[in-house]
């Protein structure tokens, strides 16, 4: 079933991707009247309202839809991921200087590329592990094997009180005794280090209900917890991008012509990149190309993308767009990435 829900997340991110996507210089039939709002069309879309002159009205249209938002775009998609990939830079300057219409929204292509990526990951099998054990099922764990190392020191102890001493029987009771007291050692710290909640002083309490019971949920079941972090990672992505926004500001705060817009949309295809990077790094490791090649892949592309994108977008020098991208990768992995993953956290534990 896992299949059947990945095509189920690409449909979504296609449609709600084609939801926000502006509809510009496609094509139409043409009418008379506007049905939308009455205006006479001299167009294929009302000039007052913008709806197209021709309207569907079939099942098939729904489907046409479906497969149109998917696999189409209009036929933007096929303009827009080239130039993504290895242009970046003219793609974000063509589409901030009022290109529009000929390319996919930076919000669309990033809610598609979004979704799509998560949709691989659950069919390449790509998931945190569930069957990570909380507090009380270790404490369990080690009930039980404490119940069985009493049983294994009874056995010796009987052992030992009816074999002669210096026989081979009596020895070995004795090795049986003395392991089964190292183990009940060391189940007496696990039970420490499992149940810390046994010392007063080592409790939570923040003074927040909704967070304490967070943390209590944590601890019990940690595997559900890494699935809920999962599920925030791409229903909060888009917390990326206004993280993201003032580190990127503060490298052009200098120049006037280039505004919060600017740096919103390079920012958002550069996230839709990186998305459809880690979709072809995902296929291609499933494909079983080797995990060396897939790292330098992973590890090299961004460098230079980010490079190329800055460059372009922003009409830099060769220096100057390469000391920005030095900046940039400090900024990404030492600050926006772990406050992502800060408020990801935060929010599984009081969602």
């Amino acid at each position: 079933m896992g299949e059947f829900d990945a095509a189920g997340e690409i449909i979504t991110g296609a449609l709600i991707g084609r939801a926000v996507e502006p509809r510009a210089g496609e094509p139409g039939g043409e009418g008379t009247m506007c049905l939308n709002c009455g205006t006479g069309l001299i167009g294929q879309h009302c000039h007052r309202c913008g709806q197209a002159a021709h309207v569907h009205r079939s099942i098939g249209a729904i489907w046409h839809e479906i497969l149109h938002g998917v696999v189409h775009f209009d036929g933007k998609l096929w303009r827009t991921l080239p130039l993504l990939c290895f242009r970046p830079g003219i793609l974000t300057r063509r589409y901030i200087e009022g290109e529009r219409a000929r390319f996919v929204s930076p919000m669309a292509i990033f809610l598609f590329s979004l979704f799509t990526m998560f949709a691989v990951f659950q069919i390449a099998g790509i998931s945190p592990p569930t069957d990570l054990k909380g507090s009380a099922d270790v404490s369990e764990s080690i009930a039980e094997s404490r119940h069985k190392i009493e049983e294994s020191r009874k056995k010796a102890e009987q052992t030992l009180a009816e074999a002669k001493p210096g026989s081979p029987e009596y020895l070995q009771a004795q090795e049986d005794i003395e392991e089964a007291e190292a183990g009940d050692k060391a189940l007496s710290r696990a039970v420490m280090i499992a149940n810390p909640a046994s010392d007063e002083n080592s409790e939570v309490h923040t003074g927040w209900a909704r967070l304490d019971h967070g943390l209590e949920k944590w601890k019990k079941n940690p595997g559900l917890m890494l699935y809920k972090l999962q599920s925030n990672g791409y229903k909060f992505s888009w917390l990326l991008i206004p993280l993201s926004l003032p580190f990127v500001w503060l490298m052009f705060a200098w120049k006037r012509r280039f505004g919060g817009y600017d740096h919103a949309v390079f920012i958002t295809y550069s996230i839709a990149f990186m998305s459809i990077l880690f979709i072809g790094l995902t296929i291609a490791g499933s494909l079983g190309v080797p995990f060396q090649w897939l790292a330098l892949i992973g590890g090299l592309v961004p460098i230079v993308h980010i490079y190329k994108h800055l460059k372009g977008a922003y009409q830099l020098r060769r220096f100057s767009a390469l000391l920005r991208t030095l900046l940039l990768l400090v900024l990404i992995s030492a600050l926006i990435v772990p406050l992502f993953v800060l408020a990801l956290v935060f929010l599984g534990l009081v969602g």
